[in-house]
């Protein structure tokens, strides 16, 4: 119900960028500038400085977010509170996701809530933990999924399960032969590691420095940006790398990888993100504690 163009000048405004707001509404750039001139010749005012490449709020433009910011929350919350009147879960679902959580522990769990809610179009946007907040934080995704509590003061955290971390090699590597492993004997070897930006390479860096041992003195010799990346380059015997134990139970069984528990025992919290001040509905709180309990049995 809300006015297109103020949907399209709050997305420029979260992202500083036309560019940026464009790929978040799956519109192109001219169309997106369309939509700010139209919106700018309506109030007769310039809502944004444009320079060097860059953009900023003017302060008419300041004015205009905080008034779009209210109207599209309660545009939202009004088109939610008819539709649940009808007592049926209909309607989109903007689910983030980081990377392990996307492609080993969801894909289930949104298979069956589909299942039980026929009528739910379940979205589902894959991106690193950083990135997952950013996009909850400006209200572009209803509720992430992450793999550490979130940094952001305008976000609640809600820790949904554990996670246990194992150090992953080759058969043939020298390590492979162990039964566990310490972070100390880890330095000398070649290491393969996450992106910065991800919920594993944050907790993995935290891990080490709390044993003594500083990043930067490990010999990272590769830096990949998914699991499955990871076990690819591992799986020719390059390295060793840190990930999550639920990603690497195939290639274990298959005898292509070796998971080594750490010691003392890496295990973090995978969380549940969602705007502080935004009206959670029926839907999104049905989801929450469905998927609560899905990933709290896959990990057990």
């Amino acid at each position: 119900m809300a006015d297109r163009r103020l949907q399209v000048f709050h997305a420029v405004a979260k992202q500083m960028s036309f560019t940026k707001a464009a790929e978040v509404l799956y519109m192109t750039q001219p169309a997106v500038t369309f939509q700010i001139k139209q919106l700018e010749e309506h109030f007769n005012a310039r809502l944004f400085e444009r320079g060097h490449g860059k953009i900023s709020l003017t302060p008419a433009g300041d004015v205009v977010l905080q008034y779009a910011e209210k109207i599209l929350g309660l545009s939202q919350e009004l088109e939610t509170r008819v539709r649940e009147m009808t007592g049926r879960l209909s309607g989109p679902l903007l689910i983030g996701a980081s990377t392990t959580i996307a492609e080993f522990l969801l894909p289930p769990v949104l298979g069956e809530f589909k299942a039980q809610h026929p009528e739910v179009q379940a979205k589902l946007t894959v991106a690193n933990s950083e990135a997952i907040e950013n996009r909850v934080s400006e209200h572009t995704l209803d509720i992430g999924l992450i793999e550490a509590p979130s940094h952001l003061p305008t976000l609640l955290t809600e820790v949904c399960c554990d996670d246990e971390l194992q150090v992953i090699v080759a058969p043939k590597h020298p390590l492979a032969k162990l039964k566990m492993v310490t972070p100390k004997q880890l330095v000398e070897y070649p290491y393969v590691t996450r992106e910065q930006g991800s919920g594993t390479r944050e907790f993995t860096d935290l891990y080490f420095r709390k044993a003594g041992i500083h990043p930067d003195h490990l010999n990272v010799v590769m830096e990949l940006g998914s699991p499955e990346a990871l076990k690819g380059v591992v799986g020719t015997g390059i390295g060793f790398a840190v990930i999550s134990r639920v990603t690497v139970e195939r290639e274990r069984r298959l005898g292509e990888l070796v998971a080594l528990p750490l010691q003392p025992t890496l295990t973090r919290t995978l969380s549940l993100v969602y705007p502080k001040e935004k009206f959670r509905s029926r839907l999104v709180n049905t989801f929450v504690e469905f998927a609560k309990a899905k990933l709290k049995r896959h990990a057990a």
